[in-house]
């Protein structure tokens, strides 16, 4: 079953020029519970790519279709309510907030969205994650590895369409490193949760079910 499809994307800054495509005329599909690892270097239109999957920034040409529903014919309003609740991010840098310890960070889109947090999921993600003893520390008190597993669990909270991983593991030493993407494989086939990774390390990159490969914006090969 599919679950995203992206058809001639492009994002365009600048004019003239000036002008950098930064994302050039992408199509691709993506089904139910894969686990997608997008590659490329630095500049390549990879992050890019993620931000217009997510709806966090807006095409200048082209469509996402998040099971069947065009995100981006959405109002800024609507599309902040779907990212909320049908996207999970999670960043290189954590994005956590300092002042709420673990479990209010792991149901701030619950709070956002002004619902309960389901408790037997919460119990769940904090076992899953190795998070159980650590659920009342805050940010500043857990190791890097801990913070990026705390950003895993505010992404699976609310058991969103796909999950959007940017470079999950570039700010982390090698076993945490290891470790995540295990947590990634694990939430994918525990949950069957649908993720797409942004990563430019290809051996991250080949625990994935498929690999895209991203240059100068555009798709150049897939594994």
């Amino acid at each position: 079953m599919e679950i995203l499809r992206v058809e001639h994307l492009k994002k365009q800054y600048g004019k003239g020029e000036n002008t950098v495509m930064a994302v050039n005329d992408i199509s691709f599909s993506v089904e139910k519970g894969e686990f997608i690892a997008i590659v490329g270097s630095s500049g390549s239109g990879k992050s890019t790519l993620l931000h217009l999957l997510g709806g966090v920034d807006r095409p200048t040409e082209g469509k996402v279709m998040i099971e069947g529903k065009d995100i981006y014919k959405l109002s800024d309003d609507n599309l902040a309510i779907f990212r909320r609740r049908q996207v999970g991010l999670i960043y290189q840098f954590y994005n956590l907030i300092p002042i709420l310890n673990v479990e209010e960070n792991i149901s701030l889109p619950c709070d956002l969205d002004g619902k309960p947090v389901e408790k037997e999921r919460m119990e769940e993600l904090l076992k899953t994650l190795g998070l159980e003893n650590r659920r009342k520390h805050l940010p500043n008190e857990l190791s890097g590895g801990q913070q990026q597993r705390v950003s895993i669990g505010r992404a699976l909270i609310n058991r969103p369409a796909i999950v959007l991983a940017d470079e999950p593991t570039g700010n982390l030493d090698s076993k945490s490193s290891d470790e995540i993407v295990e947590l990634l494989r694990l939430s994918n086939q525990k949950y069957h949760q649908t993720i797409i990774m942004i990563t430019h390390n290809l051996e991250i990159a080949k625990l994935a079910d498929r690999m895209i490969k991203i240059e100068d914006g555009k798709i150049v090969g897939e594994v």
